[in-house]
């Protein structure tokens, strides 16, 4: 009885041991051969990139690699391994301007309409290589960015990685859309806040929302014959920032204006969105400060466009001559650059234009990478999406050719990997 015992509990054991070796989920492993590989900072030839699940196990010389048998291997032949591009300023449930106003946007499509458009706003964009954005604001949809994360985390829908900021804050009165019958209760683009008080229970009912930036408009074209003023008062702005940096939150502003620049400074925001107020003085103030700027240029030129502007046939209207100006002050000051077009404005999926417009404003080709990749991923506070080097995320995407020699490559994605899952190749 004894020997039947042992036997029994051996065969049990070989039996169970034996269930979880046929059920466990094996490693999965991808080797990717590009031309070469901008790891976030520099370029590097002869590099070979090993995934393992959904980081990266190796990134360097193919000589110091011994590949698993098990790697499928992926050439990338001409092409440049890069990590996924970050978009720093995007508004995924609004459409370009030029198709439908942005009031007729917020009062006339509907939430479901508005929300359909998001998922395929989400597919166009982590098509193009931008594998995570900060979405600043769904103007007007409430709180639906946070669903639409939500679907993507959970592989209802494809996407990129979210940041959200859920409705955006805005000083009573000062954000449209705007009707002339006072008495008419119509929906905002943002939520409305004052005063201290009213500042510290908005920006905690977005927190408890679901947001992970909370975004302020400091100013608006709300002065005098619509010229654009400041809104919010410097103790406001502060006690934003004390309160989400309480949660482990950063606080980014709309600012347009010198004023609304420096109260936002003053206040230690994160970083400064659009930024044409901004002169030599500004900028010292916010490099003393560490405050980055994402100056969203391809907003600015696309408006442009839909007013009638032909670019290189027509002079240069005074808001893109403006452009120019606050973006070269900004890098001679040493301000940290953010990578961010205001893409809703101009078409999803077209977000390299920005990075495009940085070069042809005198940005170096390698910074735009940068700006792009580990830059926006310290200023957003995303570390496991810094570089191409080992324990970091698997967010990788290759372009043909090589973008610092033609910055315009960034254009030619030809394959993309989220979270070590091909979904473009």
């Amino acid at each position: 009885m004894k020997t039947f015992r042992l036997f029994l509990f051996a065969f049990l054991l070989f039996t169970i041991s034996g269930f979880r070796t046929n059920y466990q989920e094996e490693d999965t492993y991808f080797l990717l051969k590009p031309d070469q590989v901008f790891d976030g900072q520099a370029m590097h030839n002869s590099w070979v990139v090993l995934v393992k699940n959904d980081k990266i196990e190796f990134a360097g010389d193919k000589n110091k690699l011994t590949v698993p048998t098990s790697a499928k291997e992926i050439e990338l032949k001409g092409m440049t391994l890069l990590p996924g591009f970050i978009e720093g300023h995007s508004h995924l449930f609004l459409h370009p301007y030029n198709e439908t106003s942005w009031n007729d946007q917020v009062l006339t499509e509907s939430r479901a309409e508005r929300t359909a458009r998001a998922v395929e706003h989400a597919k166009a964009t982590l098509l193009a290589g931008f594998t995570t954005v900060r979405d600043l604001g769904t103007e007007g949809a409430g709180y639906d960015d946070v669903g639409l994360k939500t679907a993507i985390n959970k592989g209802i829908i494809i996407g990129p990685r979210m940041l959200v900021a859920t409705r955006a804050i805005v000083a009573t009165g000062s954000y449209g859309p705007k009707s002339d019958v006072a008495e008419l209760q119509i929906i905002k683009g943002a939520e409305e806040a004052d005063g201290t008080e009213g500042i510290t229970r908005v920006v905690r009912s977005q927190i408890g929302h679901g947001a992970d930036v909370i975004k302020l408009y400091a100013d608006y074209r709300w002065g005098l014959n619509d010229v654009a003023a400041p809104t919010f008062t410097s103790e406001e702005l502060k006690k934003a920032v004390d309160v989400a940096n309480s949660s482990g939150r950063s606080v980014i502003v709309h600012a347009a204006t010198e004023e609304g620049m420096r109260r936002s400074i003053a206040a230690g925001v994160t970083t400064i969105e659009h930024g044409d107020g901004g002169n030599p003085e500004i900028f010292k103030l916010m490099k003393e400060k560490g405050i980055a700027l994402c100056p969203t240029i391809a907003a600015t030129e696309a408006i442009s466009t839909y007013h009638g502007w032909k670019k290189g046939l027509d002079p240069m209207p005074e808001s893109v001559i403006k452009k120019h100006y606050i973006f070269s002050e900004a890098m001679k000051a040493g301000v940290t650059i953010c990578m961010g077009g205001d893409v809703g404005v101009f078409p999803h999926g077209e977000n390299s234009r920005e990075m495009i417009l940085m070069a042809e404003y005198g940005m170096p080709a390698i910074d735009v990478l940068c700006s792009a990749t580990s830059i926006n991923a310290k200023v957003f506070g995303l570390p496991n999406l810094r570089n191409v080097k080992q324990g970091f995320l698997a967010d990788l995407i290759a372009v043909e050719g090589n973008p610092v020699d033609d910055i315009k490559l960034v254009k030619k994605v030809t394959f993309v990997m989220k979270g070590g899952i091909i979904l473009k190749q």
